[in-house]
């Protein structure tokens, strides 16, 4: 039998400590590969946006949690973390936003597929190295509904050149340096390709970040404006990589509104003859913890 790209091919019970979510260790097919991911799914049977959640790191660094796929559950999504290939029994070899790309396409098509998410309605978000996975699979899938980069990595030539501690892995993964590979960097850096993205972006990231520095959210932001592109940016000046769990927990709470709110909107070609969305506010965070936003529809 041919197995299509997000097909699951075994679906497996998963201790949750959330009494209205369930939890799946799934595999699914990618590219040939069979490769591990984890699935949260509210307890009812009602039906629910999609969340592709792209972790950072590699290997055993920034392992998708349980803990942080059921906090976006609880949020009212049904909710796909993959692994990555070669990761936790998985087929495959990881390498860092280059071929595994295709293992977030095809968790977004497993998502697609799934009988309880709404059609049209599955967003993209991605932490850390995540963020380029979601940027990719964004210019991927056109019809995204949202995309949400936290911490996240926009040009993987600045990574190299930002985290000595990461070179060497990097050179081992890629093959080599920027300088002798420029090609496979600029694969996996998709800052010139923002004329294809299609849908609304949030960027959240803290000022004081040393593991994933700002000047990536300003080179996407930037991108992204100079294509007229919609994009808010949620900067925070006192944070670093690591948010404190307390406001963690209410941006996570606003990001998932921003990204409902998305879904509200609709196409209306007789007034737009691009089609191009119409989309709502997005809703702020009102507490101490103060954050420096903008917003461009253009």
């Amino acid at each position: 039998m041919m197995l299509k790209d997000g097909q699951i091919i075994s679906k497996h019970p998963f201790p949750s400590p959330h009494p209205n979510i369930r939890l799946f260790l799934v595999t699914y097919w990618s590219r040939g590969l069979k490769v591990k991911g984890l699935l949260a799914e509210p307890k009812d049977e009602r039906s629910y946006d999609g969340f592709l959640y792209l972790r950072g790191g590699i290997k055993n660094v920034g392992k998708v949690r349980p803990a942080r796929i059921i906090q976006f559950a609880a949020e009212g999504f049904i909710v796909f973390a993959p692994f990555y290939r070669g990761n936790q029994g998985g087929e495959g070899n990881e390498d860092f936003a280059g071929d595994d790309r295709h293992d977030a396409f095809s968790g977004y098509e497993l998502l697609r597929q799934h009988p309880r998410v709404k059609e049209g309605c599955i967003h993209i978000f991605g932490f850390s190295r995540g963020g380029v996975m979601a940027l990719l699979t964004g210019l991927e899938k056109k019809d995204t509904a949202s995309l949400v980069t936290w911490g996240g990595v926009s040009n993987m030539v600045l990574t190299y050149e930002e985290r000595k501690d990461l070179r060497r892995m990097m050179k081992r993964v890629i093959g080599g340096t920027p300088r002798k590979y420029p090609e496979r960097y600029a694969w996996r850096t998709p800052l010139n390709q923002m004329n294809e993205l299609h849908c609304p972006v949030l960027i959240i990231h803290g000022a004081k970040d040393e593991n994933v520095s700002i000047q990536h959210a300003y080179e996407l932001e930037e991108a992204l404006k100079r294509e007229r592109k919609c994009v808010e940016t949620w900067y925070f000046p006192t944070f670093n990589h690591y948010f404190p769990p307390a406001v963690n927990r209410k941006v996570v709470k606003e990001l998932c509104q921003w990204m409902k709110n998305q879904t509200l909107s609709w196409y209306d070609k007789s007034k737009n003859d691009e089609g191009e969305k119409k989309y709502g506010n997005a809703v702020g965070i009102t507490n101490d913890n103060r954050y420096e936003r903008s917003r461009n529809t253009n």
